[in-house]
């Protein structure tokens, strides 16, 4: 099976993998943000939630439901930087999954990925680990919405976490990002075999 990668774009091309896996986990997964209510634990993504409060009209009482989902619309989500962090860490989790299946690709066939298309790819590498470090950075500006401040004490504010704190995902998001940034950005110069030169 021929490839088009050389030693390093090998190394290139699962380590892109990796950084798109563990950016598009943790952006899909919803513990970006841990706190609790009424006594249950609850968990926000930028776009999902885990446990929200219903009113139970026959016990006239507020109760958790502990399931987790997305929001029933985009306007539903909680805060306008959220809204916006959304959109732009998912673009950028794209971004780096379109660049990490060609590099795959290149794998197998041969004279796909040549140093200018490596380079090329290095540089949406950078972009989507760009996108998705702006997205984080702006995560905490939505820590001021109502829904946020009933888990976290009514003490969060923006870059101000209360009673809560960052779970899992937020820092899995953020690595991968900026491992495919710094890492894979560079790997990326040196991953294409220098293309033969044909007679005519």
């Amino acid at each position: 099976m021929a490839s088009s990668l050389t030693c390093a774009g090998v190394i290139w091309a699962f380590l892109s993998f990796l950084c798109a896996a563990a950016s598009c986990v943790g952006f899909f997964m919803p513990y970006w943000l841990l706190g609790s209510q009424l006594e249950k634990s609850v968990s926000f993504g930028t776009f999902r939630r885990c446990s929200y409060p219903v009113r139970d009209e026959s016990r006239q009482m507020t109760v958790m439901v502990e399931q987790c989902g997305r929001y029933a619309s985009f306007q539903a989500i909680p805060s306008a930087e959220w809204r916006i962090c959304t959109v732009v860490t998912g673009l950028g989790c794209g971004l780096l999954l379109l660049v990490a299946l060609t590099a795959l690709m290149g794998c197998c066939i041969s004279e796909l990925i040549s140093r200018t298309v490596g380079r090329v790819a290095g540089g949406i590498q950078f972009l989507g680990g760009l996108l998705i470090g702006s997205g984080c950075a702006l995560y905490p500006l939505g820590w001021d919405s109502e829904e946020v401040r009933q888990t976290c004490g009514n003490l969060s504010n923006q870059f101000e976490l209360g009673t809560c704190h960052i779970g899992w995902a937020y820092y899995c998001t953020g690595g991968g990002a900026a491992a495919a940034m710094l890492v894979c950005t560079w790997l990326a110069c040196f991953s294409g075999k220098k293309q033969k030169q044909y007679p005519y």
